[in-house]
C-alpha cells in the first residue's frame, strides 16, 4: 500500500489510534494517503488540519464539486492516479450527474479545461490552477487580476489557491511514498464544518 512500513488499524495505539478513529470509514478503513503518515503521528494531524480546513470547511463559499473539480485537475496534472480517482469519485458523488462529470474528467485528460461543462468563472480557475502546478514561479499579480475579472472575489482566489497547494502537497506525498488505492474506499470525505473533530467519513 506504500513503500514505507506503515501501523494497521488493529495494532494502532495511543494517539495514532486516536486519529485513526477520526479518519475510519466504513469497516474501520484508513485511506492509504492518511495510513502513510503512520509511523509519524504529529505528521498525520497536520496534514489531516490541512485537508478538513482547506476543502471541507463550512467557511468556504465555492461549492465543493468545483473545489473537488480543482484537486482532480491539479492531481491530474502532477501525474497523482491516486488523488484523481479519489477525488473524482468524490466529484461524482457530489455532483450527482454522472455524465456531467464524465465530459469533466474527459477535459480534464485531454488538458482542455475549456471544454468542460463549466462556467467560465470555472474555467479560469481552472487556467490559474494549472500555471501555479507547472511553472509557480512564473506566477505573476496579472493572474490574480484575471481571477477577479472573471467574476472570483478575493477570498475565493484564496480557496482556489489553496486547494491548488494542498494537491500539490498531497500528490507529493503519495507519489513519493509509493502509495495505492489498494484496500481504500474511493470518494469518501469528512462532513463540511468549523468542528476540527469532526471527520466521519461517508
Amino acid at each position: 500500500m506504500s513503500w514505507i512500513r506503515t501501523v494497521p488499524f488493529e495494532d494502532a495505539t495511543g494517539k495514532l489510534r486516536k486519529l485513526y478513529e477520526r479518519v475510519t470509514g466504513p469497516g474501520n478503513n484508513v485511506d492509504n494517503i492518511m495510513m502513510a503518515h503512520s509511523l509519524r503521528p504529529h505528521s498525520m494531524e497536520g496534514h489531516m488540519a490541512l485537508y478538513k480546513n482547506v476543502l471541507h470547511h463550512t467557511g468556504n463559499r465555492i461549492p465543493k464539486w468545483f473545489l473537488e473539480v480543482l484537486g482532480v485537475w491539479v492531481s491530474s496534472l502532477n501525474g497523482c492516479a491516486y488523488c484523481v480517482e479519489h477525488h473524482f469519485q468524490g466529484v461524482q458523488r457530489l455532483l450527482e450527474d454522472e455524465a456531467r462529470g464524465d465530459a469533466i474528467r474527459a477535459a480534464i485528460e485531454a488538458r482542455q479545461p475549456d471544454l468542460a461543462p463549466l462556467e467560465p468563472a470555472q474555467v479560469a480557475a481552472m487556467s490559474y490552477a494549472r500555471k501555479l502546478t507547472e511553472d509557480p514561479a512564473a506566477m505573476v499579480e496579472a493572474d490574480v487580476q484575471a481571477l477577479r475579472q472573471a467574476g472570483w472575489d478575493d477570498g475565493e482566489i484564496l480557496e482556489i489557491n489553496q486547494v491548488c497547494a494542498y494537491f500539490s502537497y498531497a500528490n507529493r506525498t503519495v507519489l513519493g511514498l509509493g502509495c495505492s488505492t489498494e484496500g481504500d474506499v474511493l470518494g469518501l470525505s469528512p462532513n463540511n464544518s468549523e468542528n476540527p473533530d469532526d471527520w466521519g467519513h461517508r
